[in-house]
């Protein structure tokens, strides 16, 4: 069925609500996102949306995830679809496969700005917007009849784009005037200027059902980052409310239940906005909380005391305008520790029996690079898809490299703080690198190119302002790694001191561009180099390193060079210069089990027999 009928269906009954997920990168943390969707179907939603990587990046997954929740799960699916980088027939290819998998929605989006920008070429200068798609669907005899269409909308602005907001909404006017029969917003938490933005439009014509985009905040670190990927408004009164507390990442996340939760009420209230779209990022214990707290499961809720029985007319009516406050503070929390792992982008992981392991405790405390590749929530975390490097970003802060002395030169401006981010990283150095940023500087120079690390820690406590997380009145602890590119002859000198004065503490990953992957980790074996100690509860590891993760990681790592390298133009030496880094160039990974040792690592790779 299609979203915009079941929209008209069910607001005549009661609240609504649809889920979003992506697909996962491994196998198995496919598979397992099934098994947590078909737990989350117990919720009765309206629908999933499943994303769509850009360019069609994750097109079969994205499609045969779709396929599957609509055919097993019984759950009218949403299917994301990006237009630019997409050819004619790509993009009729993924339309037709979305029809022979009886899906009848789709949410059109414009998907990444196209790499090189006017060095791209487009493969069919049809698809450069959203609105492109849009139209194209609506125009086909074939498609038409078939889909339902949504578009994307950013109440705080988007993030891409300079044009003022009454350009933005005139834009998304067009797209609703092309044929799209609903909106789904980007995340956002200043509730006030939803409801003038919401207002705003209405009276500029608007009349679709407006679906907003709600992300219940996981971690401190997390919110940090994604607030600025998506340039959402953080609310003074939230910053205030979560700074006590930023370092407690189970209360963080109870706050980002309680904190949904009230949103949620509050643009519920509103004449004409009767259902909400959570961004889970593939977690399951937030939403579920949300849904239960809201009593939107097994009855019809209320809405202050209001039961819907009859559809209200989408038609702009004015809305009164609403407090301006949004303070909430359910714990009155003290501990103003500042945590220190925004870098850190992962999720718990664990086999066998225990809570820890139970699929549906996964990923309680997501902070780090590298999770668990079983993880459902192994992958992408973008709500709309796409890499948050842009040209403008390349050419400002890492100029125009044309040599490997000037992407040394780059890097170590970074080690530095003389620049704020890498391709690799978009935010500054963190407290933590800073406390190995010696040793870091010492493999940058030799055009080792650092891309991840961290020192060994010992039990520091989980409140400590650089190292904690998980729970207060817990200890967390890390073994030292790194993680660099560097030439195949560095590699194999790698190799051979592993093998010759590693004495069983240090393990290695490395790969080149072509999918060679020489280790000496055994099939199957897995580094738990971050976990957690915490009251009333198993042993909790947060950063894995294993094989299948690290080959994902690599993948995505050398085509973030071959996206700097397409910012410069055809057969320019910057160009030239970065790719052929990413054909003789080799990541790196390199752990030491000694975490009582803080020098244990670099003593290693620093002494005995030179390798660098």
């Amino acid at each position: 069925m299609k979203l915009s009928d079941k929209i008209a269906e069910y607001r005549l009954n009661h609240p609504w609500y649809t889920f979003e997920f992506f697909p996962p990168k491994t196998d198995q943390g496919f598979e397992n996102l099934l098994d947590r969707i078909s737990r989350l179907a117990a919720l009765n939603p309206l629908g999933v949306s499943v994303t769509w990587g850009a360019g069609g990046s994750s097109r079969e997954r994205s499609l045969e995830l779709a396929g599957i929740i609509q055919a097993e799960n019984g759950i009218d699916t949403v299917l994301h679809l990006t237009c630019t980088n997409m050819e004619q027939g790509t993009v009729d290819e993924a339309l037709r496969g979305a029809k022979e998998r009886g899906i009848q929605s789709i949410l059109a989006l414009r998907g990444d700005p196209p790499r090189g920008e006017e060095y791209w070429i487009p493969t069919d200068p049809r698809f450069n917007h959203a609105i492109d798609l849009v139209k194209y669907i609506r125009s086909s005899p074939e498609f038409s009849p078939q889909f339902c269409i949504g578009v994307a909308a950013y109440p705080d602005g988007h993030p891409d784009h300079d044009t003022d907001e009454d350009g933005e909404i005139a834009y998304l006017k067009a797209k609703v005037d092309a044929g799209a029969d609903f909106i789904m917003t980007q995340l956002f938490y200043d509730v006030d200027n939803f409801s003038r933005w919401l207002r705003k439009i209405r009276k500029m014509g608007i009349a679709v059902p407006v679906i907003p985009g709600i992300m219940p905040i996981q971690t401190y670190s997390s919110f940090l980052r994604l607030t600025k990927l998506c340039g959402t408004r953080v609310p003074a009164s939230l910053a205030a409310a979560l700074e006590p507390i930023r370092n407690d990442d189970s209360k963080v996340k109870e706050f980002g239940v309680t904190l949904a939760t009230d949103i949620i009420r509050r643009i519920t209230d509103e004449d004409d906005i009767f259902g909400v779209h959570f961004c889970t990022l593939n977690l399951e214990k937030s939403v579920q909380r949300v849904v239960e707290d809201l009593g939107w499961h097994g009855r019809s809720p209320v809405i202050k005391n209001r039961l819907i029985t009859e559809a209200p007319d989408f038609n702009y009516a004015p809305v009164q305008p609403r407090s301006s406050s949004l303070v909430i503070d359910p714990y009155n929390a003290s501990d103003s520790a500042t945590k220190g792992l925004a870098d850190h982008h992962i999720h718990p992981t664990g086999d066998g029996r225990g809570e820890v392991n139970n699929a549906s405790s996964w990923d309680e405390f997501p902070n780090g690079r590298f999770g668990d590749f079983k993880s459902p929530a192994f992958g992408d975390v973008n709500q709309w898809g796409g890499s948050a490097v842009s040209r403008n970003v390349a050419l400002s802060q890492w100029g125009n490299p044309k040599s490997i002395a000037d992407i040394t030169s780059i890097f170590l401006s970074y080690l530095h703080s003389q620049t704020q981010s890498t391709p690799f990283y978009p935010d500054p150095l963190s407290a933590e690198s800073s406390l190995i940023l010696q040793h870091l500087e010492k493999l940058t120079q030799r055009s080792w190119w650092t891309v991840g690390s961290q020192p060994a820690v010992d039990g520091a406590p989980s409140t400590d302002e650089i190292f904690g997380w998980g729970p207060s009145a817990g200890y967390v602890y890390q073994k030292g790694f790194v993680e660099f590119f560097a030439e195949k002859a560095d590699v194999e000198k790698i190799e051979k001191k592993i093998q010759e004065e590693g004495s069983g503490w240090v393990d290695y990953f490395a790969g080149g561009i072509d999918g060679e992957c020489v280790t000496n980790v055994p099939e199957g074996g897995r580094n738990a180099v971050t976990w957690g100690v915490f009251p009333g509860q198993e042993i909790i590891q947060t950063t894995i390193i294993e094989q299948e993760s690290f080959l994902s990681w690599k993948d995505e790592a050398f085509s973030i060079w071959a996206e700097w390298a397409s910012f410069y133009p055809p057969e320019s030496e910057e160009r030239k210069l970065l790719e052929s880094i990413t054909r003789d160039r080799w990541l790196v990974s390199i752990v030491h089990h000694d975490y009582r040792n803080p020098l244990a690592l670099w003593n290693f790779l620093f002494e005995g027999t030179p390798i660098l």
